[in-house]
């Protein structure tokens, strides 16, 4: 085990001890966020994402030594594993490597070679792989003749024979790695259009005659050619120059040319390239380049999601929900500064009814009524329409009141989920979107927890890749982000608690039972006493849980009861109680002290002693709040006023490999494509810009018919 953990250590770049102290902590039954967060000390201030690859890895690591000793059981079961052997086998670091090893000993079906060998030909294809010089080939086939084992001529011998040594090429482990390896250097993907009247849209259109290298296959172009063969409207294959890799093998297995068995090899050689190997490395090489392509998919759907997650809330404002529609008309709700339902309506300023007096009376009163300060419009079916008769109603006013879009994918989906139905019974599936929409402006991780993670709109392909590892990527973005923001115990939700660390939804719905019942938490030791949350529970999850109003003010804190003392010591010395946290008393005492020494005297590790310090000057710090808040609007914009050149700001919405989509406040999202990120080269859009960033674009060109934007990153004078 010790030399697995030197492995992971060397390949990541992290000092031994804290791969070691991770995996122990893990092991320990500690969560991700508790290591990431309380035991800085032990893994070197290691992140959740690092901390997780320590534990992939070793998971990988792991199996990999079960299947080496699986394989060597069988191998030896045979009689046939040799001191090399095992020592290749033992030396590899690779599954693949591992399986390439044991496929010449691997139990298979009947093959042509196995039938050979019934046929008592095996020694007959041996002797032609020594290349005899003086010996006649067909004397020495005739000795194989058999009428009892079906061996009639000479010709059914030496085909035999051939069968024999084609996959015995083919199961050579350093051949297949050669051909594999050439395949990826020089292969080609190439894809044509099979039934491409099945592609009424022509998505796949660019596919219908493409190749190009194996090497360079974009992950997003990878997943779209399968998906279209899937589809049925395109044959994908892998093209490789054929004579290269038989030349390779001939040179590696025929000993001497002039010999007569020379010419019988070499069509063996070329049967078990074409028929064997071939085949199956193009298997190989595809599964690998979908496999890089689905976990490139699935972290731009992980990195879109963490960024979505962490948008800004607008906290502390009475917002209008605005579920857009046509003929059902534009539901309305109105949240209090807490997300509290106010106000269930519905107006119709569309057709087919077209009552856009009543509407605005209507809108206007529920303004003035509730003292709304800002709407949130659903940017599904007549948004624009709807903000146009949002912003000409605002015109009318003197009130400060503004609106902004809010992408509401998902927003269905949760209306029509139990979750909803618990929440709101009485309401109809628009009006619990319209509250929805609302309270996604006010605090949009609460709201978007509530949505299975693959509905929410910031995915490329999710549906093409592998469902359960997409869930658990996406389940352990949502986990780190809830756990780094930290939660009020008395005001969130189940959906949001079981993100917690430690908590599962059992827990989660036992401490939202208990607070109906018994009211608010008072303190974090009354945690304690919700059913099924033992110890190691309360110890995993307690310092993510805040306590706003409490009666222990560093339960206010993300600092975990199990400091508390230490903590209450370093504020005596200062002289200050825990009433004074946050205060700007404390926060200037606290700047002057030497974390060293400090850390030392309470006996606390300078890492812990850091975040202590920073929870005592901010005690309820949000992440989410030192980044740009969403734009907020007055007037509305129309696909016909935008014109070249023409400089604006919009958020942008979804990163994928080829560009950037922003909303730019007309009905479509515009495109940067990648290369109008920046003058500099850009590997990768996120490597510039993340969902939720306000960002600075001019148009490039608008095709009305079409309603494609292309924008640019790039200012006009530095083109």
């Amino acid at each position: 085990m010790d030399s697995l953990m030197k492995q992971i250590a060397k390949e990541l770049n992290i000092p031994l001890q804290h791969v070691q102290n991770v995996i122990q902590l893990f092991q320990e039954g500690n969560t991700i966020p508790f290591i990431a967060r309380y035991r800085k000390e032990l893994t070197g201030a290691l992140d959740e994402v690092q901390i997780r690859t320590i534990l992939d890895e070793w998971h990988y690591l792991k199996n990999l030594e079960q299947r080496k000793e699986e394989v060597l059981r069988l191998i030896e079961e045979q009689g046939k594993l040799t001191d090399e052997l095992k020592a290749e086998i033992l030396k590899a670091t690779k599954l693949q490597q591992v399986e390439d090893l044991y496929r010449p000993y691997k139990q298979k079906r009947r093959t042509k070679a196995t039938v050979a060998k019934e046929k008592g030909l095996e020694p007959l294809a041996e002797w032609l792989l020594t290349f005899p010089m003086n010996e006649s080939i067909d004397e020495k086939a005739a000795q194989f003749l058999n009428e009892e084992k079906e061996v009639y001529t000479i010709e059914e011998a030496l085909q035999g024979a051939k069968d024999i040594i084609a996959e015995k090429i083919s199961d050579d482990p350093h051949f297949r790695q050669w051909i594999r390896s050439e395949t990826f250097k020089i292969g080609k993907i190439v894809s044509v259009g099979k039934e491409i009247d099945k592609d009424e849209k022509k998505v796949y259109e660019m596919y219908y005659e493409h190749e190009e290298f194996v090497s360079k296959a974009a992950p997003h172009r990878i997943l779209a050619m399968n998906r279209g063969e899937k589809e049925g409207i395109l044959r994908v294959s892998i093209e490789v120059p054929a004579e290269r890799m038989i030349d390779y093998l001939q040179k590696k297995v025929i000993l001497n040319e002039h010999s007569p068995a020379a010419s019988i090899v070499a069509e063996a050689i070329e049967d078990g390239y074409k028929r064997l190997i071939a085949p199956s490395v193009e298997r190989e090489v595809r599964n690998e380049l979908t496999e890089k392509a689905e976990e490139r998919a699935i972290h731009i759907f992980a990195e879109n999601l963490r960024n979505l997650l962490l948008q800004p809330p607008l906290k502390g404002k009475v917002v209008l929900g605005v579920d857009p529609a046509y003929r059902t008309g534009c539901k309305l709700a109105v949240v209090d500064e807490t997300g509290k339902l106010l106000k269930i309506d519905v107006i119709y300023p569309h057709p087919p009814k077209s009552e856009v007096q009543e509407a605005k009376e209507k809108l206007k009163e529920l303004l003035q009524q509730y003292g709304v300060e800002l709407i949130a419009i659903g940017n599904g079916t007549a948004s624009r329409e709807t903000e146009q008769f949002i912003a000409d109603t605002l015109a009318e006013l003197n009130e400060n009141v503004f609106y902004l879009i809010v992408n509401e994918a998902g927003a269905s989906v949760y209306s029509a989920s139990e979750l909803a139905r618990k929440e709101f019974p009485h309401l109809q599936v628009e009006e619990r979107s319209a509250v929805s929409i609302a309270r996604r402006v006010q605090d949009p991780l609460a709201e978007l927890v509530k949505i299975d993670p693959k509905s929410v709109g910031v995915g490329q392909y999710q549906h093409d890749v592998s469902q359960k590892k997409l869930e658990q990527s996406l389940h352990f973005v949502v986990e780190t982000v809830v756990n780094q923001v930290g939660v009020n115990v008395n005001t969130a939700s189940v959906a949001l608690l079981q993100y917690v660390s430690g908590l599962t939804k059992a827990v989660a719905e036992n401490i939202v039972k208990r607070r109906e019942e018994k009211g608010k938490f008072k303190n974090r030791m009354e945690l304690k006493d919700v059913p099924r949350l033992g110890a190691k529970t309360y110890e995993q999850c307690i310092g993510f849980l805040r306590i706003i109003d409490g009666d222990e003010p560093l339960d206010r804190t993300p600092i975990h009861p199990e400091r508390y003392e230490e903590v209450k010591k370093l504020l005596h010395r200062l002289g200050f109680s825990t009433n004074d946290i946050g205060s700007q008393g404390l926060r200037q005492a606290l700047e002057n002290i030497s974390i060293e020494k400090t850390a030392e005297e309470l006996g606390v590790g300078e890492l812990t002693l850091k975040d202590i310090v920073d929870a005592l000057s901010r005690p309820e710090r949000d992440p989410r709040d030192d980044l740009p808040k969403p734009i907020l609007k007055k007037n509305v914009l129309k696909l016909e006023d935008l014109q070249k050149g023409m400089e604006l700001e919009g958020t942008v919405r979804n990163v994928v490999d080829f560009g950037v989509f922003v909303d730019i406040g007309v009905k479509q999202d515009g495109l940067v494509h990648i290369s109008k990120l920046s003058k500099q080269y850009v590997k990768h859009p996120l490597d510039i810009v993340s969902v939720g960033d306000i960002v600075k674009v001019w148009v490039e060109s608008v095709d009305l018919e079409k309603e494609r934007i292309a924008l640019t990153m790039i200012p006009p004078n530095d083109v």
